[in-house]
């Protein structure tokens, strides 16, 4: 899986859940604040991208996950594919 595919896919499935626009997920723009994320729809969110993509997110690495770019890269550094 590409980093475009992980962008489309992340976005699409984020656009529809949570609603927003998909033209506002800029690699730089923040996932909490553009998805307009509370306590509870942050738990979605993780549960959201652990099913899709078959991994874990601690709660500590949630910290580090600030904008969309983090999110991507999070996600492409721990799929299984990739030797982990």
């Amino acid at each position: 899986m590409t980093r475009e595919d992980i962008v489309k896919k992340v976005n699409g499935l984020l656009s529809e859940e949570f609603e927003v626009e998909e033209t506002l997920f800029t690699p730089e723009a923040n996932v909490r604040e553009t998805l307009s994320l509370d306590s509870l729809s942050l738990v979605d969110l993780v549960a959201i991208i652990q099913q899709t993509y078959k991994i874990k997110i601690p709660v500590a690495d949630l910290k580090g996950i600030q904008t969309f770019a983090n999110l991507y890269d999070y996600i492409e550094s721990h799929l299984p594919q990739n030797g982990q």
